[in-house]
């Protein structure tokens, strides 16, 4: 990991509020929090299979949240994309 990645990741998550840092990531089924609005999905190749992504926007602090639902991968679920 590249030093500008890991500050840029540092800041993501100091900006994060006490909900969003709740969010267990890589997890499927994990729940978000009441503040997260739903955005667009997209289709999106893993292997050979497409899966369904969705964006959500935290109200409270800002933050850009995907959620890849994949049935076949548990370690699918929430993550902060990069920007």
């Amino acid at each position: 990991m590249t030093d500008n990645y890991k500050i840029a990741a540092e800041a993501r998550e100091a900006a994060l509020c006490e909900s969003c840092r709740g969010i267990q990531r890589n997890w499927r089924r994990a729940p978000g929090h009441p503040e997260l609005v739903q955005g667009d999905n997209r289709k999106e190749m893993r292997g050979e299979r497409f899966v369904t992504v969705t964006r959500y926007q935290c109200d409270r602090c800002g933050s850009i949240w995907d959620y890849e639902n994949d049935k076949t991968n548990q370690h699918a679920g929430w993550s902060l994309p990069r920007r």
